[in-house]
Order: structure tokens, then sequence, then C-alpha cells
């Protein structure tokens, strides 16, 4: 409703309230917005207003108490009002038993943002009517739980009775869908599935609700089960049919509804009617379709229904649901149940023997349940329910208290906004509707809500072509609204002619309006909304004077340049108050009499330090300071005493008078007292009137001083001496006359009689599970716990071998070895100190190793303590917050007694030096064995004792230690249990970790020590060990930074790095001339999870200067004389060091000798050696750049000098780092119905590091495409699900999808796709969920907003199940290389690419000009790639098919000119698109761009791209043919021209048909479980009509391998296909195959089998040729290759494709003239030594070679 208040004084006083409440903030938001109208106005805002009075000049939309101030009449103030009315409130009756609810309706019209508080109550009786409805799984599986609920009806019927005396049970039993797959199809089967069994079924409803149990018990006897195929049920089509059909199940309106919901397996839901064989595409329509015979008619025309739309159904018609279900079941239905709000979940066993005593709980637990929950909200509404009474619960429901009237606050808000939009731009059903706020039991509140959105009456009111508009415009809502051209108040100005300027300049000046604002027809319009006024725009109103930083005070507003101040306040900035309230003393007087008021403060005429702002005494202030102000000028004047005795006393401006008495403290203003420090004795002295003596004042002080008396002080000191003599008495009785120790101990508190032990006498430990290297020992104290007691204890390693720890230390006594050293200290323990580098740990470690080093150092041969830390030991009694200093002394193996007894004498005294030590605890542990104390306090009872464990990599499989009690040296308890037997056994090992050599040589220079460790995988799995640094000639914190810490070896991972920060050098040994050679050990120890360490397991680091060490490598090599000048070591201590996602850092120490340069080899670690890159360095460093991101490189490097090069240094490994992945594959959608699509992506063809989420966006967008309102977004964050399941979409809405992939560097660029779900074909057939599936409700409102559900909590179907799902059979090729295994329908991409490889100038004589190749095809495994740029011998591996071409040394270009692109990568987008991507080449001039060329393999059409930017290294190629081999060519150009091309040759093969509706379908044919594809297939030719192939294992077998499958069929067709079976698991299988024909290729299929099926094949093609015939003979002119051909030879040749400039297809295989293709092995010596002598020689091959070639 709009228009102006009736009454002028109503409206000011609503003004009035508003501005006392209303933010400033939001008094600004009406004002600030940029409105033109009057409708747009009052939608900014609820408290926003509009003036239509003509003559008002300010802005008139505002709030409507800033109108009134700025002038604005109230009867010409707009604003639309709210309404809230409560239409039905019947009270409610606690008599009756049913739910109520007060009140019943109302009416409410909200502006937009608008709030509306309520009271909403809500009765539930003690006893109230109940309708339970049991629906039970009858599939075969229940069998068993049938036979119990047919006898279940009394005891139902007396649980019920129980809670209430009216109650109806009912019954009803579900199976699933008639139709494949759930059920099995055959006639037969469809009559009875199992024996006695009834047909299959949906739903039906067997007994309606009804009070008569045993009718009910009695039609339950006839029941019989039925049957389906798979093990997800269809009961959410039961239950909602048991929901929406009330009349056919007979629910009563004011009971309380409960549904039982029986079953052992999991649920079917909504998509799964969408599967590929059922074909349901129609969403579920929620509404009763049961037939006369209560059955469910329409399940196979539509979907099952979704999990919201159960939880909305089951709300709107009061019904709880309970779920029974087995143990098999629960983890499903545990967290389905958490969407209901209120819901019970049980348990049931196998036979659902125990479903009364489920169910008995269940109704208790829902009876003190209610939720309140607000049905069909529109979207512009939001309603929320709180209690202060009754607590709310996780899933939003509240707990009651039944039979009491329960208080609910209801808020109900309108929304401003919904996704963007303004809520009155929404359609009429989000703005207007009817809420059903309704409680779990009841029918609830009916809210008839809807937004004001109205039009303002006076825009329907407007005169158009006014007057008042001079014909221009409309006069509407008191001012004009100008046609286009014209513009002003009256539409007087004309905006297409230049106004006349010259009224708008101010005298002076020569800007127009001052610089701010514009002129228009004469008057200036000013700029920043308010902020400059006046006729020339001359005041700025943000330069009034300002007071405290506040503009005009903040009591006032800035007009024309000067503050206009409120009332009540005056001064330039409104600083001054006009009333006189601040100044009123506390008499009601004026400044107290003594000055006067000016500008609200007081001015007193007399200034004092104990004046208050009024002008009075402030008393308070003279008693905290006066006392102390006077004294030292009492001092002085009166005893001659204090600071200011002497000349400085006469500048006191008081005068003190002796006096014999004084008044008493409440007679004058303040008395005191002091005592003198000269005699220590008390004066006294008064201060009377206002407590400010001036220059005539007078002090009145006591003549006398209070002296204290002459004082006994020499009888303390003979106190002190007689009690200390006693003690020394008693101390030398107890410990040297027995009887008298005798005689004390039979004293109470010496009471003997208690005894102490170890808990328990025996620990069996496993090595691979323990955390430490420690146990902790309980030790027990029995009896009397009076007293102190400690104990002292031992432990021997390695007991099991007798004499084992005194022959080691028999063996060398000098020698230095570690002994580990525990005490608690006396202070207690904080978090700091336990940190590492922190202050306070520090400071007490510098403090620790001080004192005990100043103790330790009268051991002979000890070192210095380090590896100092602090802990704490818990059960350790009173004391165990104390701290724990753990540290390590090395000392010679035989100063162990004399350390032990130094330590127990420290101790004893409680000091070690300055250092205060609690007594009673230290242990003390050496290399076989450790001996310590514990203390027994008083009152304490347990005790542990840290005992180590000696650890040792070359313990025995199964070590006895044993821990022994000593004796008791203080204290009376005897020893009880005194001996702890510890078994330790060493499982098999997961991993050996070790050093890669016992010595590594640094440069001081270098600043890091870098120590690699390795990690040899026996069985993968994560492996960890701890390291610490260890003092030798170096010493740490001078030398080198210690370390300590953990090193954590992931699955797969082999090599780690420790590094050791190295300092400078500080002292200077003069025999070495400032040169010095240092050296550290870096100690492996405590290895976890299955670990073991190897040997090396301690590294010598030795440090010295690089010129110096040189220096010493050339005299021992000089020395030795066994050197010469020319020999040259390998480099020291290589090390690489990733620089950046495409380059690494590898450098090295100069070996011994001169070297001229260094030579590094570089390669991808996987690919053979034969392929490294080479670069030349002439210092010890080198930066390798245009490397491959996130790719393992292995590098080594040796050093050359002018006799040749050196050997080369050990391999070192390095990785790239990450960078951002590309965009993801192409985004697929499998449209399950115009609502609900799949959507799926590809991984990105470029991962550039390990995926690890995903982000899917999407949103409405408009017919331009642009968004409406913000994207939703879902975070996958298990990368490989790369598929989202979303439901309830807008229907006929055109989307906008995006997705981007991140990993450590990370997230990518997003690839984009707009889909219209209602233009796109229904899939008769679409792929199923698989499992892990996130699925998300599109249209969730405000109760579903984080509604988010896995589809692995779904059991899907049976493993033998025919539903396809995408094949994990993926391999991650992590290293940089790309993933090739395309996402699409049983798609797989084959991809083979050709690199150049110049094996030689030429083979023989004839062939100077032509080119060998070799090519195969890639099925989902990864293969080399490489690039040989030698002419020496190459050999192809045989892990790997090798992709190369030769070419002649000699065809470099001309300078300038690119080289060939290298690494050309392929990457399957679908499968008729690809991605084409190559790496930037080598060129010394700048490039210009590229060109890439394709045709098909066999001849057509030759497309070409032109890429003018040298930064764009990828391109896509769209509308290729499936099934089709393509040959790519890339080359460069620069000014100098274009470079060499690089060719490659890819094939992408898909099964399904690109115009099918299934492309392109994430997914394959292969399960998830299923193994991935064998390794390459190796061939050996036999004869000419056999030969054996050979694989090797699954890289992935997920399972254990059955056998393998083989399929031989000849290429060009013609003959049946012959398959083989091959038995068991080995890392390598062979299979011989006979009857073959010379000169025919044939495909060979190999698949691997698990117990989950068949994986996906591994292929490749052989022909067997032979001499006498085949493709041979068109090179009979080469007669260098085969010059006498022998009866019978054969040879192998594995052919695909080939890339030639001319080719010749023939089936798959590929010739040509110039061309001849060979490749695969024949033996796999006698292959590698072929293909060497054939490529090394230039010239023939001799008869004698070859003869001896074919014989062997």
């Amino acid at each position: 409703m709009a228009g102006p208040y009736p009454s002028p004084w109503a409206k000011l006083l609503l003004a009035a309230l508003l501005s006392a409440s209303l933010p400033g903030d939001m008094a600004n938001r009406c004002k600030k917005a940029q409105v033109k109208s009057c409708t747009e106005c009052i939608r900014v805002d609820k408290d926003c207003a509009y003036c239509t009075d003509e003559l008002f000049r300010e802005q008139r939309c505002n709030t409507q108490q800033e109108l009134l101030a700025a002038g604005c009449q109230p009867e010409s103030i707009l604003f639309m009002r709210s309404s809230f009315e409560i239409t039905e409130e019947t009270q409610i009756d606690t008599t009756l038993h049913r739910s109520q609810v007060f009140p019943q309706g109302l009416q409410a019209r909200l502006r937009p943002g608008e709030e509306k508080l309520f009271e909403f109550q809500v009765f539930e009786p003690r006893e109230s009517p109940v309708d339970l409805y049991i629906l039970m799984d009858f599939s075969n599986s229940m069998s068993d739980d049938l036979a119990n609920l047919k006898n279940m009806g009394q005891r139902l019927a007396d649980i019920l009775g129980k809670l209430t005396s009216d109650y109806t049970i009912g019954f009803g039993k579900f199976v699933d869908k008639v139709s494949v797959p759930q059920t099995d199809m055959r006639p037969e089967k469809l009559k009875e599935p199992w024996p006695n069994s009834d047909p299959p079924f949906s739903f039906k409803n067997v007994i309606s609700l009804t009070h008569d149990v045993e009718g009910f018990r009695n039609k339950l006897q006839g029941e019989r089960i039925s049957g389906n195929l798979d093990a997800p049920e269809g009961g959410f089509d039961a239950i909602l049919q048991a929901a929406v059909c009330t009349g056919a199940i007979g629910w009563r309106p004011d009971s309380t509804h409960l549904l039982v919901f029986s079953t052992e397996s999991a649920f079917h839901y909504e998509a799964d009617g969408a599967n590929v064989l059922a074909g349901i595409l129609n969403r579920n329509d929620e509404k009763c379709h049961l037939d006369a015979m209560g059955t469910y008619t329409q399940y196979k025309t539509q979907d099952y229904p979704s999990i919201p739309t159960l939880v909305r159904l089951l709300a709107k018609h009061n019904i709880i649901p309970i779920f029974a279900v087995t143990n098999y079941s629960y983890s499903y239905y545990e967290k389905l149940h958490t969407y209901f709000p209120v819901s019970s979940l049980g348990v049931l066993q196998e036979d659902s023997s125990n479903i009364m005593e489920l169910l008995e709980e269940a109704f208790y637990r829902i009876r003190s349940n209610l939720d309140i929950r607000a049905l069909d909200s529109p979207r512009g509404f939001r309603t929320e329910v709180t209690s202060r009474t009754f607590q709310k619960t996780k899933t939003g429901s509240f707990h009651i208290r039944r039979g009491e009237v329960g208080t609910y606050n209801v808020l109900l808000r309108a929304v401003e906004d919904v996704d963007g939009t303004h809520v009155c731009q929404l359609a009429e059903e989000d703005q207007r509707g009817n809420i059903h706020l309704k409680p779990s039991f009841s029918d609830g509140l009916q809210m008839d809500v809807g937004i004001i959105c109205d039009v303002c009456a006076c825009e329907l009111q407007k005169e158009v072509r006014s007057a008042r508009c001079h014909y221009r415009g409309d006069f509407m809502c008191g001012h004009c609204v100008c046609n286009e051209g014209w513009s002003g108040k009256t539409c007087n100005c004309s905006t297409g002619s230049l106004s006349d300027t010259q009224p708008c300049l101010r005298e002076g000046e020569d800007k127009p309006c001052s610089g701010r604002g514009e002129c228009q027809c004469g008057h200036c319009v000013c700029y920043g909304e308010g902020r400059f006024e006046g006729h020339f725009c001359e005041y700025d109103n943000f330069q009034c004077p300002r007071t405290s930083g506040f503009l005009c005070n903040d009591r006032g507003r800035c007009s024309m340049g000067q503050c206009v101040c409120e009332p009540g306040w005056t001064g330039r900035s409104c600083d001054c108050p006009l009333s006189n309230a601040t100044c009123i003393d506390s008499n009601g007087g004026i400044c107290n009499g003594r000055g006067f008021c000016e500008c609200g403060r007081c001015h007193c005429n007399t200034q004092s330090l104990y004046t208050d702002t009024t002008c009075e005494i402030n008393y308070s202030a003279i008693r905290l300071g006066l006392c102390e102000d006077l004294r030292s000028c009492v001092q002085c004047q009166a005893w001659g005493t204090g600071e200011k005795k002497g000349r400085t006393c006469e500048q006191c401006s008081f005068k003190v008078k002796m006096v014999d008495e004084l008044k008493k403290a409440e007679e004058v203003v303040e008395y005191c007292s002091f005592r003198d420090e000269d005699d220590d004795c008390t004066y006294s002295y008064t201060v009377e009137g206002d407590g400010s003596p001036g220059p005539n004042s007078t002090v009145l002080v006591h003549r006398k001083k209070d002296c204290p008396p002459g004082s006994f002080w020499w009888l303390i000191p003979l106190l002190i001496f007689l009690l200390l003599l006693l003690a020394l008495l008693l101390l030398l009785c107890w410990k040297y006359c027995a009887c008298c120790k005798a005689c004390l101990a039979l004293l109470p508190c010496c009471n003997q009689g208690h005894m102490v032990g170890f808990k328990e006498d025996h620990y069996m430990l496993r090595a691979d599970l323990m955390a430490s290297d420690h146990l902790d020992t309980p030790m027990l104290r029995s009896g009397n716990l009076k007293g102190r007691d400690t104990v002292r204890w031992k432990i021997t390693n390695n007991v099991q071998r007798p004499g084992f720890a005194t022959h080691t230390a028999s063996t060398n006594p000098t020698e230095l070895v570690p002994y580990g050293l525990s005490l608690r200290l006396a202070r207690l323990c904080t978090e700091n100190l336990m940190k590492p580098g922190t202050r306070e740990c520090d400071q007490l470690r510098q403090e620790v190793e001080e004192n005990l080093n100043e103790v330790y150092r009268q051991v002979s041969g000890a070192h210095k303590l380090q590896q100092t830390k602090f802990r704490q030991q818990p059960n350790a009694g009173k004391k165990q917050d104390h701290t724990i200093v753990d540290t390590v002394l090395m000392a010679p193996r035989s100063a162990k007694q004399t350390l032990l007894k130094l330590t127990e004498k420290q101790v004893e005294q409680r000091a070690f030096h300055e250092l205060k030590v609690a007594p009673g605890y230290y242990t003390l542990t050496a290399e076989q064995d450790a001996r310590g104390m514990v203390e027994f306090q008083e009152g304490v009872e347990l005790v542990d004792v840290r005992v180590p464990l000696f650890i040792r990599p070359e313990d025995d499989e199964e070590k006895q230690l044993l821990v022994e009690a000593i004796d008791v040296p203080v204290g009376t308890a005897t020893l009880g249990r005194r001996l702890v037997n510890i078994t330790v056994i060493k499982d098999h090992a997961s991993g050996v970790v070790s050093f890669e050599q016992p010595e590594y040589l640094v440069s001081r220079g270098e600043q890091v020590a870098r120590i690699p460790v390795i990690r040899r995988i026996l069985d993968n799995g994560k492996s960890q060990v701890s390291y610490r640094t260890q003092d030798n000639t170096a010493q740490g914190n001078r030398d080198y930074v210690p370390v300590e810490g953990e090193l954590l070896f992931l699955p797969g991972e082999t090599w780690k790095e420790l590094r050791v920060k190295l300092l400078e050098l500080q002292e200077v040994d003069s025999l070495l001339r400032g040169r010095q050679s240092r050296r550290f050990q870096v100690q492996l120890n405590n290895p976890k999870f299955g670990a073991r360490l190897g040997q090396p397991h301690a590294a010598t680091i030795i440090i010295g200067e690089p010129d110096e060490m040189d220096r010493n490598f050339v005299n021992q090599t000089v020395s030795s004389s066994s050197l010469t000048r020319a020999d040259l070591g390998a480099p020291q201590n290589p090390n690489a060091k990733a620089a950046g996602s495409r380059k690494i850092h590898f450098n090295w120490l100069p070996p011994p000798g001169k070297p001229m340069g260094y030579r590094v080899r570089y390669w991808i670690q996987g690919d053979s050696e034969s392929e490294a890159h080479l670069l030349d360095s002439k210092v010890p460093s080198v930066e390798l750049t245009n490397l491959y991101p996130y790719c393992d490189y292995e590098m080594k490097v040796c050093a050359y000098g002018a006799q040749g090069e050196g050997p080369y240094s050990s391999l070192v490994s390095c990785r790239t780092h990450q960078e951002v992945p590309s965009e993801p594959g192409r985004l697929a959608f499998n449209v399950v119905s115009s609502t609900v699509t799949q959507l799926s992506w590809a991984e990105p063809a470029e991962t550039n590091g390990e995926i690890t989420a995903y982000e899917v966006c999407y949103g409405l967008v408009n017919e331009d495409n642009r968004p409406i309102g913000p994207m939703k977004k879902v975070l996958v964050d298990n990368p490989k699900n790369r598929m989202l399941l979303i439901e309830n979409l807008r229907e006929s809405q055109p989307y906008r999808y995006t997705v981007k992939a991140r990993n450590g560097a990370g997230w990518g660029p997003e690839r984009e796709a707009i889909i219209n779900l209602a233009t796109q074909p229904k899939r008769p057939m679409s792929i199923p969920i698989i499992p892990d599936i996130p699925i998300v409700d599109a249209q969730g409102g405000e109760d579903y907003d984080s509604f988010l559900m896995y589809s692995d909590d779904v059991l899907r179907s049976p493993a033998s199940s025919q539903r396809p799902s995408v094949s994990d059979d993926t391999e991650h090729l992590v290293n940089g290389r790309t993933d090739f295994a395309f996402p699409g329908s049983a798609n797989s991409l084959h991809r083979m690419t050709a690199v150049n490889a110049a094996y030689g100038t030429r083979l023989s004589p004839h062939l100077s000009q032509r080119v060998l190749s070799t090519s195969s095809t890639l099925t989902r495994d990864y293969h080399s790639l490489t690039r040989t740029d030698h002419s020496h011998s190459a050999t192809l591996p045989r892990d790997y098919s090798t992709l190369t071409s030769l070419s002649s040394q000699d065809s470099r270009g001309t300078v300038g000119v690119p080289d060939t692109p290298t690494r050309l990568v392929f990457s399957a987008l679908g499968p008729t698109s690809l991605k084409v991507s190559w790496q930037e080449p080598q060129c010394e001039r700048v490039l210009l761009g590229y060109s890439v060329e394709y045709q098909l393999l066999n001849g057509g059409e030759l497309y070409r791209i032109n890429i003018p930017s040298p930064g764009q290294t990828s391109v896509v190629v769209e509308d290729l043919l499936p099934n089709h081999s393509y040959v790519f060519r890339v080359r460069a150009q620069s000014q100098e021209g274009w470079g060499r091309e690089r060719e490659g040759v890819i094939t992408i093969e898909s099964q399904v048909h690109p115009q099918s509706p299934l492309c392109p379908l994430p997914g394959s044919a292969f399960t998830l479980s299923t193994p991935s594809a064998p390794g390459p297939l190796v061939f050996t030719a036999l004869s000419p009509d056999s030969l054996q192939l050979s694989w090797e294992r699954p890289r992935r077998p997920n399972g254990d391998i059955l056998g393998y499958l083989v399929t031989c069929e000849m290429a060009q067709g013609g003959g049946p296909a012959t398959t083989f079976r091959v038995d068991g698991d080995n890392p390598e299988s062979r299979l011989t195959v006979p009857g073959l024909s010379e000169n025919v290729p044939y495909k060979f299929k190999v698949q691997a089998r698990t117990t989950e099926g068949f994986g996906p094949e591994r292929e490749g093609i052989i022909t067997i040729e032979s001499q006498d015939g085949g493709p041979f003979p068109q090179l009979g002119s080469h007669s260098g290759l085969f010059q006498n051909p022998l009866q019978g030879e054969y040879s192998t040749i594995t052919t695909t494709h080939t890339s030639s400039t001319e080719p010749f297809l023939m089936d798959g295989l590929t010739l040509g003239s110039q061309h001849l293709e060979t490749g695969g092995s024949l033996t796999r010596h006698v292959t590698q030594e072929f293909v060497s002598r054939t490529l090394t020689t230039s010239g023939t091959l001799s008869a004698q070679v070859e003869q001896q070639f074919f014989q062997t």
C-alpha cells in the first residue's frame, strides 16, 4: 500500500523514533542510490522514502527523518508501509490428545530487507494417536526375516500400547522395478523368481492401517518372498507411494505417522532408472499410482525419486521414518537418515529377530524430538526458528518435553536480492506464496506472505507534456522528467547547444563554476553529490573547522563554508555548548564560586594541583599525593635530613612549625607519617586548610620521633649455628651408626615394610611398529607410601649373544663413542622449551651445555656436549612437570665407569657446577648398556623407567634385552620384581635406507652441504628414518649448523636430500696457512614403518677449500706416480637442484687433476642413456634449461683434458618444479533428463604436476550467454573423480559450466561449455553413476544448500553387473609425460610419434640419402620419445617402444635457421579432436612462428596451420576421423628461413561412432577393478612359421592376476581369430605361437585377467618376412644390406605406420620404394648385436657376418 501518512504529527513522531535507532551507514544508503524514479527509490531499502514536494530542492530519495530535516513537508513524503496480521488464532487446549499450534494462520506484507519476529507455540501431548506402517524388503535375501515378522503382531501391539491407547498398524512390501537390469525378465523367472515365491513387483500395499491386530497377523501368514537381480532395492519408490497415497494407506490427520523401513540392501535413487538397459527417463511426478489391489503401476515409466524429494514429501505428510537395516547396509543409511530432520536408525540382526527392541527404542527417541520446517517457501523469503527453552540438534530438530506448550521464536525475513537479482525483478511466485511452517507431528501454521513491490501512486498520475516542464517533459512525483535532448529543473535547457558560461564565472576566476561543476542554462550544477555549494560552487563542505578531527565537532553540518550548529551548540566548529550543565559543582553552584563558566568549561581564579574541573578541592587527589609532595621539605626543615637537605631546602614554598602534639586525623586535611632513612625513626606531620600550602602557609610537625628499641641481633646467628649442628649430628648418626639407623627406621615416619619392583616381567615388541627407540617400563611401589625411595637400574643389550657387550667394549678402548645423558632439572618445563629455536630453549641449552662441559671436562678425552634438547617425563610422580634434558657426550669407550661415578656424584649433590638438578634421576647410555636411577616421592605409587632399546641395523632377527633393578640407595623399600625381559622382533623390511657413499667432499664456499639419502624399495610403502649430525674435527655452530630430524619416504620415493648449512671459517690454523679441512658425521637411526638401515648408514662430510683440495689431490697423484697428467678423476659430490619448472641447476666439485672442461649428460629418467643430451661447460656448474615441468631427470658429469675424458660421476636425479596444469579435456554431458545431467571431463593434456583437485562451476546464462547471478562452485577434491551428477536444474534454461584443475603450483585455466539440457537428445542408453561421484542439488533451498552426497555411499550394482563405468586404467605419468588415455566410452588413444635420431651417415653406399625409420603404436602406456645425435651405435631398449627416425648427420642447416622442434606430444580431446604440442627449438635468431601440417597417412588433402606467435607451442585440431592415422609435421621459422620439421603419426582409436548419442561420453567397457594393460609386446622369431611373444605384467594389477588372454588374427582380415589362454602371474610371460605364414602381417592383442574380469588390451603387429618373397625384392638393388641371402633366412619386423614422405599403405603395413621399415626384436641379445653391427658398419655387411647372425 502506498500513500502519505494521515497525520503530519504521526509522521514526525515516527521520523524521530527512526532517527534514534537507524545506523548512520543505513541512513546514507537511500541517499547514495542513483535512482531515477520514486519506485526505484522505495525499493532500495526498507527505510527509504520519497519527497513529492514540488518546491523541494534537495535529493528526493532519502530516509524519512533526513527528508523532514531538509524541509520536505510531511504530507509530501511517500513511504511504503508493511503489514502483519494474525488471521487465525485458536488457543491451544492441553486437554486434547493431539498436536496443536498457535497461531494457525497469518498474513504478512514486507518490504525487501524487512524482518518480522513473532512467537509460535507448539503443543505435543503426552499421549497421542499413532499410525505405524511397516515397509519391508521382500527380496529373497529377507526370507528369514519374514518368518520373524509373521510372529510379531501381538508383541508390536503391546509396545504400541505402552505409548498410546489409540494406534493403527499397516504393512507394505517392496522389491524393485520389474525391468532390466533390476529384474530377471525370463518368463519362468517372472512367474517364480525363487522356489515358493511370488512374482516380482515394485511396491504393494498389503495391509492398510487398521486397529485389528489379529487380522493384521492373519494376513501376514500368507505372504511369500519375491526376488530381483541387482543388490540395491527399489525402496524409494515404496516410501514415496506410502507417503503420498494417504487414503489408500489410511493415514489419520491428527495422529503421529511412523514409517518403519526394513531392508538389508542399499537403495536405488534418481537417475538409476536411466541406466543402459532400463532407459527410464521420466522424473517421478510425486503422485499416487496404486491400483485397486494396492500395487504400484508406474514403475516402468517413472524414475526413482531423489533424496531431497523424499525429505520434502515425508515432512509435508508428517511422516517420521525409522530405518531398520542390517549391518551390511548400515553405512549407506547412516548418512541417509541425517538428511531427515527427525528420524531413527537401528541395526537389525540378520534374521530381524531384534526388530521389536529396535522399534521400541526408536519410538521413545522420536517422541522427544520435534522439527519445525518452512515448506513451500518462495525464493524471496527466509524463515528461521529458534528457542530459548529447547536445545537444537545437529539435524535442526529440538529436544522437547511432551505435555508442555513450547514457545519458539520465528524470524520471517524478506530478502533484498536472490543470486544478484533484486527480489522485485523476480517472478510473481518468487515474491508471494503460502509458507507452511510445519512441526513434525501437526499441520502447523499457514503464512500468506508477499513482498511489497508496488509502483508509487504519483507515477500513475503524471502530467504528460506538462506546462510546468515547458511542454518538454512529464511532471511526475513533484518534478519534471525531461524528454531526450532537454534538461534542467523545468526542461528549459537544450543539451544539444552550448550554454552561456559567463554567468557561471566568478570574479577573478577563469574556470566556470570554480572548476567544481558544470554550467547549465547559466546556472552551476556542482559536482560531488552535495560536497560543493554556492552560486559558483565556491564552497567546499569538507573544509569547515574541525574539533578532534570531526567536522563541525560532529554537532552540526557544513554549509556554505561555515558550520551550522545543532540546537544547543555554538562556536566556529560547534564545540561550545550553550548550557552550563558541565560547570555545575557538587553543591549546585557554578564553578564552586571560584571561577566562571565559558564554552562549557570552568576557568578557576586560582589554579592548584588539587582542584578539579569545577574548581572544587579534590580530596582524593590530596590523599594520593599531598603527603608525598611535602615529605622532603618537612624532612630538611625539621631534621636536616632527606633529599633536599642543604641549600635546596630554601626552595620549599612553606614553613614548618614544631609542636608537641598533633591534631587528630579527622580534624585535618591530611595526617602524614614516614620513616626517616637516616636514623630509622618515624616522624609525623599534619596539613590543614585546602591542601595547597602557599608561601605563608605552615605545616605542623611533631617534635618527637618514634625510634625502635635496641635489638637482640646477636641471638640470630647463635640460633642458626645450633640448628645446623643438630642437623649434622642426625646425619652422621644415620649414615655411620647402624644401630641409630635401625632405631629411626622403627619410627612411623621411617616405616619399613614397603616394596618396589617392575610391573611386568616381559615385553614383546615389533620393530616395524615401534614409534621410538625407547620403552617406558612402569615400576610400582606397594605398602606404606610415606617417605622417599630411589632405585638404581640397568639394561643390557643382546643378552641372547653371551659376551657380546664385553667383546664390544674391549675392541678399541680409546675409540670415541656417544654417551646419552638424561637429567631432571630443578625448573618447570614450558611449551617453548620443547620447541627448538625459541629464545627460551636456546638460552637454557647454552646454560646446560656450559655447566655440564665444565663438569665433564675432567674426564680424559671427553668432548663438548651436543644435540641437547628438552622434554617432559610422564608418570614421574610429583616432578613430572619438571624439565628433563637429553644430551649426547662424545668420550672414549673406556671412560664409561668414570662418567657413571661422576654423574651419580653430581646428581647426589643436586648440581652440575652452577646448574641445579633434581636428585634421584639420571640415565647414562653407552653402546650396549645403560644405567640410571628413578625416584619415588612421598605418596607416589608408580613411575616410568625410560630404557633405551638400542635399535641397530645389525641386530638379530630376534634380540633380547634385560632390565634389572639393582638396589635402593635412598629409602627403606625392598626390591620385589627385579628383572624385565624385552624381546624385539625385526620384521621383513619394506625398504632399505642408506647413504650413497660413506664420504662426501664439500667446499666451504658452497655454504650448504647436500647429502643424498637413498631407499631401496622391497615392499612399496612409506619408510621413515631419523638423522642427526655428530662432531668430529668439525664442531657444530662453528664449522656447521647441527641438524636433526626425520626423513619420510612416501610410496614410490627412492631419494631424499639432507642439507647442512656450512659456516664461514672463524679461526685460522697457522700450520695450515689459513686452510683447514674439517669433518663431521651424519648418522641415520630409528627406522620406522618397516624400514631398515643399510650400509653405509653413517656418512663423513669433509669440509675444505676447493683449491686446497685440488692441491692435495695433485700431490697425492705426483707422490703415487701411478697417475699421469692426463688421468682425471670423477667430479666429486654432484648435486642437482630444480631452479624452476623448466630449469635445473647442476653443480659439482672439481676432480683430482687440472681439467680443461666438463661434459654433462642428462636425460629423462626411464629413457635410455643413449638418448641423453650433451652440454659442455668450462666451470663446475651448469644450468639445464628447456626442460619439462614436473619431470624426473638423470644426469652425470665427467671432466676432460688434453688426453681425453675422465670417468663419469655418480648418477644424480632431480625433478623440476610443477607448473599450473592446462585446461581439462573436453566436457561431456550425459543428459539423464531435462533437469539432471552427468558432467564429466578429461584430465588436462598437460598436467605439469600431480592433479590434486578440480573445481566445477555452473550457473544460469541469458540469451547473450552472460551470467545471471553468481556461479555455484563444487570442489572435487579427489582427482580421480572426473565426474559430477547435478540434479534439479531449471528446465529449458541454458547453463554455463566451467571446470579447472589444480596441482601443487595452483589453479590452471578453465574449460567452458554452455548447454541447455532441453535441447539435447534424451539418451535411451546412458552410463550410470560410477562410485564416488559427488551429487549436488542445483535447486536446493535454504535447508539443502549443503546437500552433497557421494555415490559411493550407495551400493550401485554387484561386481558382475554389465554396466560400464569409467576405467581406472589411466596411467598417470607424473614425470612430465602425458597420459594419453582418452576418457571416452570404450575409447583408448593410440599414439605414435616419430622423432629424429641420426644413427649414422649411411648404412651402405647405396643408402646414403635414404631414411630408415621404425614406429610403434602406443596404447594406454608410456613409450619413450627419443632424440639421438650420435653416429655410433644405438640399441632399442626392450622395455620401451622407441619412436625414432634416422637421418643424415651432415644435414645441419644454416646458422640462424631454427633447429627441429623437440618433443612432439599429442593429447586427445575427443574421438575427433586432439591437441598437438611441441617444445621450442634451439635457434640463434629470434623465432617468427611455426607451421603445422597434417594429412591422412594413406594420402589425401594436406592441411596447414600457420602460427605467427613464437610463444604459442600448441594447437588444437578438430574434425579428425576416428580410427584413422594422421601424420603431423611441425617446423619453426626465423629470419633466416624455415628449419627442419618434426614429424609424428597419431591414431585416435574409438569403439564408438562419432554420430552415436553416446559420443563423447567418459568411461570405458572396463570396470574400476580390472587390471591395466600388460607391458609392451616383444616378438622373437623362432622359424618361418612360428614366433615367441612375451610381455610384462600390468603396472597396476588391481588384484591378483589369474592369467592372460592372447588373440591372434591377420591384420588384413581374411581368417578367423585364434585365442590362447596363459595362466599364472609372472613378472614376464611368454607364449609360442606356431602355424603362421611368411610375409603376412598379424595383429596380436593381450589382456590380463583378475577375479573382476579382463582389462584393456595391449596390441602389436608383426610380420615374419623371408628373403624369398615379400616386399624385399623391391630393394634388390640395395645389395649392401643383404648381400648373400641364405635358404630359409628370416627376420622380424614390427610395423604399424611409417613416417615417410611418400607413403604406401597396405592395411597397416607401410613400405615404400625409398624406405625400409624395421623394428621389433629377434632374441634380446642377438637383435642388439645385429643392430649394432649394422649401424656401425659404413660399408657392406659381409656374408660371414650375415651367416653368423642368421645361424644364431
